[in-house]
């Protein structure tokens, strides 16, 4: 029922588009339908300042197939786009803008075990509440939702699906306070008084701008997928679980019922290739070695899978002797409980389809606005995944942005100046700006192994563990603000 719905909302302008000879106009045009786009549509259309300014969001996919139906219609397995989602971000989209999440799809955690895999130093982040596992398809159908909703009352929102933006240009040449036009693959032409990028690391927007950006590729690939887990012990604690080794760093993360989210960061293209093309069997004894086995005993599985891929023998006798090592581990210890304490949940399978992997990068707009423009999310930022914080970074623009709208908008401000955007960019560029250098300094730190380096950090981890106020800044920082 939602999903027709949208798609009245997203063809309702075709008639009258098709009769007009010049560019349509429009207050805000945004390009991306991603969480970023469609949460900045649903804070227009939600505040009482701005929500009769005429939107219009554009994106080259087709949200009806790919996003509105997952809320009329989700599937019965956990998808593998999974983003960690602070207190605060959801506040913002729960509280504030009135979006009805999935809950059910959504799980809760209340800390975060981190451990340095080449001295197994350890450090705990306990905090209720502390972050919330959901789907990024979640969001969207829920913010979709919640617009189709908002236009029901107020008919000033539109979509237009399945069309690319073929050029960006200033309504008077020379002069880039004037009005924007922009293009579209469909033939159809808008004129705005704010263009908002909110269309990923290689925008369109940001390149019309001609804001420039700064940053590296971490010649690293980002593998994920959806785990299924061994039944889970009564007693554990509920947390996300982090582990640095050599060849990157891997996490652990609860979604709910029997079920995990994995983000696997591995260096170089060879090592990321084998383990999406490997056996889901051999994969899921993998991750819980990663977890618990040293990284000479990774190192050598990845030898043996990779001279032998596919090789039903080789993989028999590699999942047998993960087993066995696994086993000696636990056998070590002291007490049964620790394992519980120390380790995460066992790995028994992964959901179909649900292996991928991309390469990561660091890059940071050096403004987020100019005339006429603003740029949100991965259009103004993206970062290494170890410390969650890209999804909140987006949402944080996105509540910065609209707080400058309504204020601009009350002073009588044009909404495209930069009297009006400047104010947006100071207050997100040094929030992003700390969350990025710690995602980067975490990486640089823990992808060396060299050895003082390697016993320096490992010291300042159990350091940490023990100082309660370091650990709460910590949580501050990942929470955006829970702690306190």
């Amino acid at each position: 029922m939602f999903s027709r719905s949208f798609q009245a909302l997203s063809k309702r302008y075709l008639a009258t588009a098709a009769k007009s000879s010049g560019p349509k106009t429009t207050d805000v045009l945004i390009v991306g339908g991603g969480p970023a786009g469609l949460t900045l549509a649903t804070a227009i259309k939600t505040s009482p300042i701005l929500s009769g300014m005429r939107t219009t969001l554009v994106d080259g996919q087709n949200l009806t197939e790919r996003v509105a139906n997952f809320y009329d219609n989700p599937p019965a397995e956990f998808t593998n786009r999974v983003v960690s989602l602070t207190p605060k971000s959801k506040k913002f989209l729960t509280e504030t803008l009135g979006v009805p999440l999935m809950h059910d799809r959504i799980q809760s955690y209340d800390g975060l075990y981190v451990i340095d895999g080449m001295t197994d130093a350890r450090m705990a982040l306990d905090h209720d509440g502390m972050l919330d596992m959901i789907e990024i398809l979640n969001i969207q159908a829920s913010l979709l939702h919640r617009l189709n909703h908002l236009n029901l009352e107020k008919d000033s929102f539109e979509i237009k699906e399945e069309v690319k933006v073929t050029n960006i240009e200033s309504s008077v040449k020379g002069d880039p306070q004037s009005w924007t036009i922009v293009s579209l693959s469909n033939g159809e032409q808008y004129k705005t008084r704010l263009l908002v990028g909110a269309d990923g690391f290689n925008s369109p927007v940001k390149k019309f701008s001609g804001i420039t950006t700064r940053g590296w590729p971490y010649d690293t690939f980002g593998m994920v997928a959806t785990l299924k887990l061994n039944q889970l012990s009564p007693f554990a604690k509920l947390r996300g679980w982090q582990r640095f080794l050599k060849t990157g760093p891997i996490a652990h993360l609860p979604l709910p019922g029997n079920n995990a989210t994995l983000v696997w960061s591995t260096k170089g293209n060879d090592l990321s290739q084998l383990l999406c093309q490997m056996d889901p069997k051999v994969f899921s004894a993998l991750v819980n070695a990663a977890f618990i086995l040293d990284d000479a005993d990774l190192d050598y599985y990845y030898k043996v899978l990779g001279e032998n891929p596919n090789d039903a023998a080789t993989n028999e006798r590699v999942i047998d002797d993960i087993k066995d090592r696994i086993e000696q581990v636990w056998d070590a210890l002291k007490d049964d409980s620790l394992i519980d304490e120390r380790y995460p949940p066992q790995v028994v399978d992964i959901v179909d389809k649900t292996r991928a992997r991309f390469p990561l990068k660091l890059s940071h707009a050096d403004i987020y606005c100019s005339d006429r423009i603003a740029l949100v999310g991965d259009a103004a930022h993206t970062t290494h995944p170890l410390a969650g914080q890209g999804l909140n970074m987006g949402q944080h623009d996105v509540e910065e942005l609209t707080k400058a709208l309504e204020k601009g908008t009350l002073r009588g401000l044009d909404i495209g100046s930069m009297l009006c955007l400047e104010p947006f960019w100071a207050e997100c560029y040094p929030f992003n700006n700390v969350r990025l250098g710690m995602a980067d300094k975490l990486h640089k730190l823990y992808g060396t192994d060299f050895g003082p380096v390697v016993q320096l950090r490992s010291l300042g981890l159990q350091i940490t563990d023990n100082l309660g106020a370091v650990k709460s800044m910590l949580i501050d920082t990942l929470t955006a603000g829970a702690a306190k």
